[in-house]
């Protein structure tokens, strides 16, 4: 019987121990290599990525299609919660800290009704912004045909006239 109590006691103080401990998370793998600022660290990218301008087109009462037409398709869609979309951005330049950046849509009946987030929309920066023309040039048609085909439409023998 002494045995077993014994047992217990050394089973609950350890089991205590192994709960108290904190465990750390590992934040990213990295080697020293990493800190030497000799070593390229290419930027990397992940998420959508949405600009102001794009928020600043955002408007309450816009369907689903309209916003997935003007942001792109959302990262995280969440199956119990139809009504919100989610938008992250992180970026890390070379060895710099990462950045994150959050936008959460909130619909009501197929229409955007809420916006928030690290972005909203500005109506004064959307005006003060010019509207950007589109300019869009062609270039000039260019004979590329060889010899015999330019003779031969000289000569009224062109197959495609």
């Amino acid at each position: 019987m002494q045995k077993v109590l014994t047992y217990l006691v050394i089973c609950a103080t350890l089991t205590a121990a192994g709960c108290s401990t904190p465990k750390k998370q590992p934040d990213y793998k990295t080697s020293a290599l990493d800190k030497l600022p000799f070593v390229y660290k290419m930027t990397v990218q992940q998420g959508n990525i949405i600009t102001d301008e794009m928020v600043d087109r955002l408007e309450p009462g816009m369907t689903k299609s309209q916003v997935r037409f003007l942001l792109g398709t959302p990262m995280l869609t969440d199956l119990f919660h139809s009504n919100r979309w989610d938008y992250t951005y992180t970026v890390r330049r070379g060895h710099n800290e990462m950045k994150l950046t959050r936008l959460t849509l909130f619909f009501r009946d197929d229409s955007l009704v809420q916006v928030q987030g690290d972005l909203r929309p500005d109506p004064n920066r959307a005006a003060q912004r010019e509207p950007a023309d589109l300019l869009v040039s062609v270039p000039d048609w260019e004979d590329k045909r060889g010899l015999l085909a330019k003779t031969a439409s000289k000569l009224g023998l062109d197959p495609a006239e």
